[in-house]
């Protein structure tokens, strides 16, 4: 288990929620297939839920602020002054669309969109510090940054957070590991001509699983839907999967000798990353 109590450094995914129509419904559908339980923080949070795995937060879920909005996962990437990181954001090209606001005692955040149009959010730990558990089945894995502005996005992620990068490009597929103190802790990579048009750029959450096909069957008896059916790859066997509200995520499963580029991520953790 890689567990964390303490803020992560700044530039590493440490949160990601759900924004929904219908909250109970969503909470039904990952108690179902993660086995999460959920604690309420009071009227004050606005019908906020802190997802739990083994009484450790693991992700979020709430209410849309928006109603005309899809059904998102966001990935959020920690900050030790969100201020400081909106002015780099918009010097940096991109966009802030929810600037910097307090969120009671638990932190402070906003909601960026990058050079390629993908949102963001991004995290000033407060009381609450991000997950306390990851990279274990029924928790966040990986999260990866996907665009048609691959390197410019490169460009603007390494202004407003200091990201290096290694290179896991072939024929056909550009794609880097993105790494914070030297350790790998998530992926930036190029949608390619040969997907859909309509589809835009974004922030994947990928969620581990024991056994993908098992929970790919779970999954669409809970109501969700497969989108790209499980695949193998070196870092473990894939599927891209939504709910039932149509929010799109990925779940893995890992191959034998662990969850391959995330294990770097296992350790970082660990190590105080």
């Amino acid at each position: 288990m890689a567990t964390r109590d303490k803020p992560w450094k700044a530039g590493t995914p440490c949160w990601a929620d759900l924004a929904v129509d219908d909250v109970d419904s969503a909470r039904l559908f990952y108690e179902g297939l993660f086995g999460w339980q959920f604690t309420d923080p009071g009227p004050e949070a606005g019908g906020y839920l802190m997802a739990t795995k083994d009484g450790r937060h693991v992700a979020g879920l709430g209410p849309k602020q928006d109603p005309s909005q899809p059904s998102v996962w966001t990935t959020y990437l920690a900050s030790d002054d969100a201020d400081a990181t909106a002015s780099k954001i918009v010097a940096n090209g991109g966009q802030v669309m929810v600037p910097p606001m307090d969120v009671m005692a638990a932190g402070r955040m906003l909601i960026g969109v990058d050079v390629g149009g993908a949102a963001f959010g991004v995290w000033q730990a407060g009381e609450h510090t991000g997950a306390q558990v990851v990279n274990e089945p029924g928790a966040v894995v990986w999260n990866e940054n996907m665009s048609r502005s691959w390197e410019a996005n490169q460009a603007f992620y390494a202004g407003v957070f200091g990201y290096e990068y290694g290179d896991m490009s072939s024929d056909g597929f550009r794609y880097a590991t993105i790494k914070v103190g030297g350790a790998d802790v998530g992926g930036i990579g190029e949608i390619s001509d040969d997907m859909p048009a309509e589809l835009p750029a974004h922030w994947t959450t990928y969620f581990a699983v024991a056994d993908t096909d098992e929970a790919v069957d779970e999954l669409v008896k809970l109501g969700g839907n497969l989108i790209q059916p499980p695949w193998d790859t070196p870092f473990g066997r894939m599927a891209i999967v939504s709910d039932g509200q149509a929010a799109t995520f990925s779940i893995v499963s890992a191959p034998a000798a662990g969850y391959g580029a995330a294990a770097d991520a296992v350790t970082a953790t660990e190590t105080g990353i």
